[in-house]
């Protein structure tokens, strides 16, 4: 009878311990260079892929539990990632500081439209996008685009014919990447972060990928050289996570014909 009361407290204390272990972590971020507190610096848990950003005093909460990766990330500012250890769970706030680069600006040459007052030969000099957008029947998105009207049925029967095979080969061995693609979707935080980014760094250390291959997925998923250059981040996670949607719908029809 003793033994069972001992077990029983011991469980107690046992699952006590469990109930009441830290889920997030707290700090503060500051600037190596000033010892200022940095604000609005985005915070990726790459593990459990959630978000948030430091608020005006510096300070952060993210979930997180022991061995998860931060990324810390700051226009201005050197990336870091940070491992979260058993001690910052325990004691709770820390410091956490960044090194800022130095950065150079390019020239940029700005061409200035001369108009001559005639409508048809002043339009012939606005520079056009070339971003058409093509609707596919059967599909519930219109997720394809082409470069230009001559090659836009060869765009889009070429991805009928031969839907994302890169993007497959790609995350085909990585389904974890996978798994995170959607998690990335619906995380509002996450997904506010990356509206805002144009560097793709976020999306890279997320997915795992290089700038070259995450371009050329997106690429290879016939969007136009326009969008990739002027799309902002979640634009793109958007377009990588609608060409595998449509490839799976795409393969799926072929495996049954």
């Amino acid at each position: 009878m003793r033994l069972l009361l001992v077990l029983t407290a011991f469980l107690c204390i046992s699952f006590s311990s469990v109930a009441q272990e830290p889920t997030t972590v707290k700090g503060v971020v500051y600037s190596t260079t000033t010892n200022e507190i940095l604000e609005s610096v985005n915070i990726v848990n790459l593990n459990q892929v959630v978000g948030t950003t430091t608020t005006h005093t510096g300070t952060f909460e993210i979930k997180a539990t022991a061995n998860d990766t931060l990324h810390f990330s700051f226009l201005g500012y050197k990336s870091i990632k940070v491992r979260v250890t058993n001690d910052w769970l325990k004691f709770g706030e820390t410091k956490i500081e960044m090194t800022e680069l130095a950065l150079a600006l390019e020239e940029v040459v700005v061409n200035q439209l001369r108009l001559t007052g005639f409508l048809e030969v002043d339009m012939n000099q606005v520079p056009v996008r070339t971003n058409y957008r093509y609707s596919i029947s059967g599909l519930s998105t219109a997720g394809y685009e082409a470069g230009n009207n001559t090659s836009a049925v060869n765009k889009v029967l070429g991805a009928i014919f031969n839907p994302a095979d890169f993007l497959y080969n790609m995350f085909g061995k990585k389904p974890n990447e996978l798994g995170k693609l959607k998690q990335m979707k619906k995380d509002d935080e996450i997904r506010n972060l990356l509206a805002s980014r144009f560097d793709r760094e976020m999306l890279m250390v997320l997915l795992d990928l290089n700038r070259v291959d995450l371009d050329e997925i997106v690429s290879q998923c016939n969007y136009s050289r326009d969008f990739i250059q002027t799309a902002n981040d979640l634009q793109i996670l958007d377009a990588i996570s609608e060409c595998y949607e449509e490839y799976k719908i795409l393969s799926r029809s072929k495996r049954r014909n």
